[in-house]
């Protein structure tokens, strides 16, 4: 079998440059038969990929837990997540929940406290879950860092300065894995559908 050439491979669909590979894998096996070279991405400078794959900026882990809400009781969701869809755009990096100045934040998850202070003068607490970390804010810290924490437990009082719902106060909480920002609201079974238009 001729080996089909780099420009061909590259137009071929990915269902049927699959099935290319596979038979290339099976003639190689049968005596006297040629192997078909695997195709080989497009590359720039040394290293670096032209027409690299984007990454995405939400997702939902693969095993999902089950978390606490940090503000007791149920809380109403003032803005829901709404992730921008390129890393350097607009958008919602988490949820905003009602509450009250001085009222007690909740751990969601058992973990870990990575940073508890002031990011340009807004109160943040940060809790390390392994896989994944959860951010509360404007959260005035009665933990430090390094402290383990249960789901459920006190973390912190609710603050008012840095608030995304002024003049009223929320907590912003916010669910990452690694670069990756999560709708916090699947942590407890509360993150609203996707609306499906159907045809008429």
């Amino acid at each position: 079998m001729e080996p089909i050439s780099r420009r061909a491979r590259l137009a071929l669909p990915a269902s049927l440059a699959a099935s290319v590979a596979t038979l290339a894998c099976l003639c190689a096996a049968a005596p006297g038969a040629v192997a078909m070279p695997a195709p080989e991405p497009d590359v720039g400078p040394p290293g670096q990929l032209v027409h690299p794959s984007p990454r995405p900026l939400a997702a939902a882990p693969s095993e999902q837990p089950r978390g606490e809400w940090p503000l007791q009781p149920r809380p109403e969701v003032a803005e829901h997540f709404d992730p921008p869809e390129v890393r350097w755009g607009s958008g919602h990096r988490g949820a905003d929940l009602r509450g009250r100045v001085g009222q007690q934040v909740h751990a969601a998850l058992a973990g870990t406290v990575s940073f508890a202070g002031r990011v340009a003068g807004t109160p943040v607490v940060v809790v390390d879950h392994g896989g994944t970390r959860t951010t509360y804010q404007p959260v005035l810290a009665t933990v430090s860092r390094g402290d383990e924490v249960v789901a459920g437990q006190v973390v912190g009082r609710l603050g008012w300065a840095g608030t995304h719902c002024s003049p009223a106060a929320c907590l912003h909480w916010g669910w990452v894995r690694g670069e990756t920002y999560l709708d916090p609201l699947l942590l407890v079974g509360a993150a609203p559908r996707p609306v499906r238009l159907l045809p008429l």
